[in-house]
């Protein structure tokens, strides 16, 4: 099985041949990716910056056509859920690791008014850097869908992500207008992905053994070196999720401004 980087690359290298732009093209873009900043400048660059269209990725599971394969989970019983830890749909399997209890507001860019109501379907790897349904495919865990409340809020419970070769911890996201869009076949809103606080990931690694190769894997593999992040600094400063908490647990917030 081909790894996870070059399933990655391969996606992306289609996506930006579709849209004219050459894969070697990056160096400017992955340049302008520097070091992790503040928590200070995180939080005021997370304020209604619009987050960028990213690669969907090849392990979505929402009904396109990625790596020769159509796999879909859009209205399958138990997918609108909080606690994606688990299979659902009859499907076995629990996702073990650091439980991460993460706040994801959705705001208006041009106005920071929160956007209720919207539908936010998130995937991510596990501990181990696999996907359900494709390198995992009997089961389907770490895949849920939820709508944002009044205060544009859509939580989840889940766990820190692994570290797979070539990418940094992250986690993909689609937004839908609502959850009847999403599971009737309607477009989304925003195709992103989010990465994560490599500090405190580094500390979860280090000190837990079903993390693998992970701690490894960010060191050769830091987020200003992912080629899978499109965006300008401010834009990926307002993609990453802050973290608090230790190894028993940790919470994670961020901002997603539609554009």
């Amino acid at each position: 099985m081909a790894s996870q980087f070059a399933t990655d690359l391969a996606a992306l290298a289609t996506r930006r041949r579709a849209l004219g732009i050459g894969v070697l093209g990056f160096g400017g873009l992955l340049a302008s990716c520097n070091e992790m900043v503040s928590a200070r400048t995180l939080d005021e660059a997370a304020r209604c910056i619009a987050t960028p269209e990213e690669i969907r990725g090849p392990f979505p599971a929402d009904g396109t056509r990625t790596g020769g394969r159509t796999l879909n989970v859009f209205g399958s019983e138990g997918l609108v859920r909080q606690d994606i830890r688990d299979s659902f749909a009859g499907m076995n399997g629990a996702a073990s690791g650091v439980p991460l209890e993460m706040a994801l507001k959705l705001v208006d860019a041009a106005t920071c008014a929160p956007l209720a109501g919207r539908a936010l379907y998130l995937w991510q790897c596990d501990a181990l850097g696999d996907y359900s349904l494709y390198n995992r495919p009997e089961a389907n865990f770490l895949r849920g869908m939820q709508a944002s409340g009044a205060d544009g809020i859509v939580r989840f419970t889940t766990i820190v992500p692994g570290c797979y070769g070539g990418r940094a911890p992250h986690v993909h996201l689609e937004v839908f207008g609502s959850i009847g869009e999403a599971t009737g076949g309607h477009a989304s809103r925003l195709v992103s992905q989010l990465a994560f606080d490599e500090q405190e990931c580094a500390k979860i690694y280090r000190a837990r053994s079903e993390y693998g190769d992970s701690l490894a894997n960010l060191t050769r593999w830091p987020a200003n070196a992912d080629f899978a992040f499109s965006g300008t600094e401010e834009q990926r400063a307002a993609q990453t999720i802050r973290l608090s908490g230790n190894e028993s647990g940790y919470t994670g917030t961020a901002t997603i401004s539609l554009a």
